[in-house]
């Protein structure tokens, strides 16, 4: 019988740091299929997806159809991007994107494309279908998530891929760069290109014929996207958020006397005379909840680093903090003392060999990874937010060895741990699963009403938004909308 799989996937098991995560999955794609996996958080999605392109190892094979008497050329676009600078070095730290100074040691999209290709023609023309021809000449770390996506398919189109393999490719993205990538994943598969998806039951493009359950390292039926239901077994059944347990966590600095929290006065980001942030006007009072919306690269980030104090261009500018103006004398850790923080940045370049408890420590003294120690009272206070956070098994885990979506848990916990009067969460639930966000939403939903929290959200789902926020912040371009 003529074979007719362009993918075969047969017992695969594969163990990570001595603990399984996948257990003798299998599966075969054949011609004119395409497949999207989905799962909870930590189901093995990623190492799935790792392990079909190489980069793990286990028991059990993995074949794909030659084409045309060769290997296929497969290539994974994951959920973090890693580049190196002029430098030759990739040892980033999150706040670089802000310095212009350590930026202009990044690479520039047409550094790398022209590495690919000597065709400058096909390499505009990919640009332009991808949507970024407008950022040929941008530094890769001034690139928004979203961006970054696109940057990464470029690079697999110029590098002739038969196979691109997507881990979640839908993180971060706007509502309109969700559908522009819909568009292009429909595009590369009728011009040949196979492609496996790991993504979430909301966001499976029209071009995917199957789809797959991954649930505790075990895929089970993989069936036609006609049959598919948005069932998902096997949830965390995670308990309601314990009002009582809140009461009792204390602040860990003194740290609430203010009135007004932000306030920005004309402020302007400019970078390389390209207006990032233009004329912002904004004012945010103690206890006020804030969500901040606008499109991948309209200057959210920005703003919210003008207030972390990662952002050296917020000295230049007219904007207070907890009615102090910035640069009055207080120092970046007085400034961080009083926000509770997280954001896809922070996680990308956060020290993975720590373990889960040195990272939620970490954030009683906003640093990246724990170098000091703690007292008892200390340890207790990071004890009892790993508990109520349902991560208390996680406490001696390294970092590295959770799945993105126990990951960004782990940093939520960080951000949290020192019961901070305001809070800025920058798309806090990427990776979680449905049952996930919604416990956390309800977890900051209570923090913010019951301890009268100041909050600053972003996130391009408008289900993710706590019902505590009352204000709106929507950016375009760099300015306000009207």
């Amino acid at each position: 019988m003529k074979q007719t799989f362009l993918l075969q996937v047969k017992n695969l098991t594969v163990q990570l740091s001595g603990k399984p995560v996948l257990n003798n999955v299998s599966f075969e794609i054949d011609k004119g299929e395409c497949l999207a996996i989905i799962g909870l958080s930590g189901s093995g999605k990623s190492t799935l997806i790792k392990t079909l392109g190489g980069n793990y190892f286990g028991a059990g094979g993995v074949l794909f159809e030659k084409e045309n008497g060769k290997m296929p050329n497969v290539i994974i676009i994951s959920q973090q991007h890693f580049f190196k600078n002029l430098s030759n070095t990739s040892t980033f730290y999150y706040q670089q994107r802000f310095n212009s100074c350590d930026s202009e040691d990044a690479l520039m999209i047409n550094d790398v494309l022209e590495n690919l290709s000597d065709d400058e023609l096909t390499i505009q023309e990919t640009l332009e279908m991808l949507g970024i021809g407008h950022l040929r000449f941008t530094r890769l770390i001034q690139l928004s998530n979203g961006e970054h996506k696109r940057f990464q398919l470029a690079k697999a189109i110029l590098q002739n891929a038969d196979w691109i393999l997507l881990d979640s490719p839908y993180t971060g993205l706007d509502a309109g760069a969700r559908k522009l990538l819909n568009k292009i994943i429909d595009k590369l598969i009728a011009n040949g290109i196979h492609i496996l998806l790991v993504t979430s039951h909301a966001d499976i493009p029209a071009s995917v014929t199957h789809i797959a359950l991954l649930d505790n390292g075990e895929l089970k039926e993989k069936m036609p996207r006609k049959e598919f239901k948005h069932v998902i077994p096997g949830k965390n059944n995670l308990p309601l958020v314990n009002s009582k347990s809140l009461e009792t966590i204390a602040s860990v600095y003194d740290n609430d006397e203010f009135s007004v929290a932000i306030k920005m006065v004309d402020t302007n980001v400019i970078y390389n005379g390209r207006k990032i942030l233009d004329n912002i006007n904004w004012k945010v009072n103690k206890g006020e909840c804030w969500s901040v919306s606008g499109h991948n690269g309209s200057g959210k980030s920005t703003l919210l680093s003008l207030i972390t104090g990662d952002n050296p261009q917020a000295f230049a500018n007219e904007i207070y903090l907890f009615d102090k103006r910035k640069g009055s004398g207080e120092s970046i850790w007085d400034i961080k003392q009083k926000i509770g923080f997280v954001s896809p940045e922070l996680h990308h370049y956060f020290d993975a060999a720590c373990s889960c408890f040195e990272v939620v420590a970490s954030g009683l003294f906003d640093t990246i990874g724990l170098f000091r120690q703690l007292s008892e009272k200390q340890r207790a206070i990071v004890t009892k937010w790993m508990s109520l956070s349902h991560l208390a098994n996680f406490e001696k885990r390294l970092f590295r060895q959770l799945s993105n979506g126990e990951q960004r848990l782990v940093l939520l916990a960080r951000a949290l741990v020192k019961n901070p009067p305001m809070l800025i969460l920058d798309e806090p639930c990427q990776g979680l699963d449905d049952e996930m966000s919604a416990w956390f939403i309800a977890l900051i939903n209570d923090i913010c009403v019951g301890m009268k929290k100041t909050l600053i959200y972003v996130s391009h789902y408008e289900e993710e938004i706590p019902p505590c926020v009352t204000y709106t912040l929507k950016l375009e371009q760099g300015k306000i909308a009207a």
